[in-house]
């Protein structure tokens, strides 16, 4: 048996086919829909990606190495695989697409829009937040008429309120890189998606974020082997 055929598995009905989204673990998972295989932030310590269906897109949020992994990429990757990524992502993997906070790229009959991620309290001891804003990119996809966010790493930062109609976010918790629960259930309570999976979690409690979020019902909280 394959190893992805282990991890655990959503399917959602867009209006342009079935959406399977495959929970790697951390912040690497495999979207698949409309005939194309994206994997998110390969990091090779979660999965044998040896073993991993290859990408016709890899969709990366930062340069850290436990989001893009060159390991994982050369796995991963076949001829006319394509990278959407930042700027700092391109000094390590030439040839992909390169997008900034606000832009907008469209594969197929998927369209890609960078947003902001970056902290605002959490920093390094020389003051530096540990993701600074503009350097990083959370993703909005927009598939058929399904709405999927994938945050990265972020802290529950304002520009997350100019977030709309989202059907399916993805919300970071890592201490101290990323948010807390209560972080995390404040970013919810912002744009109010219908289905929440925390992701990237480490040793944070699901469990408060699901308690945090109890009078939110239209917020539908999701766990998943994500750490």
């Amino acid at each position: 048996m394959a190893v992805d055929q282990a991890f655990e598995k959503d399917i959602f009905e867009t209006s342009i086919g079935s959406l399977q989204i495959t929970f790697i673990g951390h912040g690497s998972m495999i979207l698949e829909v409309a005939g194309k295989t994206i994997h998110v932030d390969p990091f090779s310590r979660v999965a044998d990606y040896s073993l991993l269906p290859k990408a016709d897109i890899i969709l990366v949020t930062h340069e850290h190495g436990d989001h893009l992994d060159m390991q994982a990429v050369e796995y991963i990757r076949k001829p006319g695989t394509r990278f959407i990524y930042t700027a700092a992502c391109q000094e390590q993997l030439a040839g992909g697409h390169v997008m900034k906070n606000g832009d907008v790229h469209e594969e197929g009959s998927i369209r890609f829009k960078a947003v902001p991620a970056y902290n605002m309290v959490h920093k390094r001891e020389n003051g530096q937040p540990f993701h600074p804003p503009g350097v990083g990119n959370g993703y909005v996809l927009t598939i058929g008429s399904t709405r999927l966010y994938i945050a990265g790493d972020t802290e529950d930062i304002p520009e997350m309120a100019d977030l709309h109609d989202i059907d399916i976010a993805f919300l970071p918790m890592n201490l101290p890189y990323t948010m807390t629960p209560e972080m995390a259930a404040r970013a919810a309570r912002f744009f109010k998606p219908r289905i929440l999976y925390p992701y990237h979690y480490g040793q944070s409690s699901t469990n408060k974020l699901v308690k945090l979020l109890e009078d939110e019902p239209a917020i539908e909280v999701r766990i998943r082997q994500m750490k």
